[in-house]
């Protein structure tokens, strides 16, 4: 079970851990009926179990897109990827959150995909995520929707630290950078993708490069970027020579995702990797079964993730019944704003926090009667006091 939480967040609250075959440190009383709550507890696991297996028909899908949700400015080779166990206990999920997951949450997987800017090759912290995306998937219907969390956005840490959103990463890696998720959008997130620069570029040209438009603005931007990454990569390039829309190779793409001087700055940028990720996941929906596994097989070497390769390679003969139906980003256009908030420097600041997360789950789940949790609540009117006397 994960940790549910309502009114506040005690920073590293301490828990005691039951002892082996017990509960909250209690031997079993050996009484009758405790074989029933043991088949009750298995028949819980199976159903769990049964879940998970459902969304890994997408997480190929899912690991493809992820790679190029990474913008690194150095590319180096990950040292530190492979397949990691987060405990549920440690997750963060607003009291709130549990009527949802029965009502207008049941049936969705929502999935963490982080980017993390590091020049080493180290992905599990001491480096900020510049790219988050929550990835929304129905289960029933093969529906996903793409969100990005601006990573400059102004939130609660997840222990009554306020900041940019992608420091979370890097005081505590993707689990703090989950609970800063679920505490401020009022999310149930407990699978991750945390991906390395390498990838990019060969899932790209595994897939047969990806169709983009390409306007004037970004051209120059795409082969500077090109040229550096071929430079780490020691390998040549393809200069991106007309505007339109076209075939992009691996690093002409991963060229793009990177693109953020031009008009719309890191918003735009934001926009360019969903695109990117969509365009993957079209090229992957066009791959034959063996196509795939390769290429989920390469990338996995380079993620850090809760998500187990043999349960992805398995199930991969399904992953066209996924489609990716809508995308946006957090907090909305029209409830945000942008400036310097004091010592932290240049932030994106959620307007109302509160009013964000209502849009949030009117987008993600077609709830337009959402009300936010109390701590969402209490998020929101910190983030408005921090920051107002700022804003102009």
């Amino acid at each position: 079970m994960a940790k549910y939480v309502e009114d506040e967040y005690e920073e590293e609250r301490p828990r005691k851990k039951p002892s082996s075959g017990s509960k909250n440190g209690r031997k079993p009383s050996g009484k009758k009926g405790a074989g029933k709550t043991g088949k009750k507890a298995s028949s819980r696991k199976e159903r769990a179990k049964k879940q998970r297996r459902r969304i890994i028909l997408f997480i190929t899908e899912i690991i493809a897109l992820v790679v190029a949700v990474l913008v690194l400015w150095s590319a180096r080779t990950v040292t530190q990827g492979g397949k990691v166990k987060i405990e549920e206990d440690d997750i963060i999920i607003n009291e709130a959150v549990k009527e949802a997951q029965e009502t207008t949450m049941k049936g969705y997987r929502n999935i963490a995909l982080f980017g993390v800017d590091s020049t080493s090759g180290a992905l599990t912290k001491n480096t900020r995520s510049d790219s988050i995306m929550i990835a929304s998937i129905n289960q029933d219907t093969g529906e996903c929707k793409l969100v990005s969390v601006y990573r400059d956005t102004y939130l609660n840490l997840s222990n009554d630290s306020y900041n940019k959103c992608n420091a979370a990463y890097a005081k505590g890696g993707p689990e703090m950078a989950i609970n800063m998720l679920n505490m401020n959008l009022d999310m149930n997130i407990t699978d991750f993708v945390t991906v390395g620069f390498a990838g990019l570029t060969d899932t790209v040209d595994a897939l047969g490069g990806v169709w983009i438009d390409v306007d004037d603005a970004e051209i120059k931007h795409v082969n500077s970027y090109q040229q550096t990454m071929a430079e780490d990569l020691k390998r040549s390039y393809t200069a991106v020579s007309s505007t339109g829309y076209q075939l992009l190779n691996g690093l002409q793409a991963t060229g793009y995702c990177r693109v953020r001087y031009t008009a719309g700055d890191d918003f735009k940028r934001a926009e360019r990797q969903r695109e990117v990720l969509s365009a993957i996941a079209d090229q992957a929906k066009k791959a034959s079964l063996s196509q795939l596994t390769a290429t989920a097989s390469s990338v996995f070497e380079e993620t850090y993730t809760s998500l187990d390769l043999s349960e992805i390679t398995e199930m991969l003969g399904d992953v066209g019944k996924y489609y990716i139906s809508d995308k946006a980003g957090f907090p909305q256009e029209t409830n945000r704003a942008t400036g310097t908030i004091g010592s932290k420097g240049s932030c994106v600041v959620p307007v109302s926090l509160e009013e964000n997360v209502k849009w949030l789950h009117q987008f993600l789940f077609n709830d337009y009667d959402y009300e936010p949790s109390s701590t969402v609540k209490e998020c929101s009117e910190k983030i408005y006091s921090d920051t107002n006397g700022y804003l102009k």
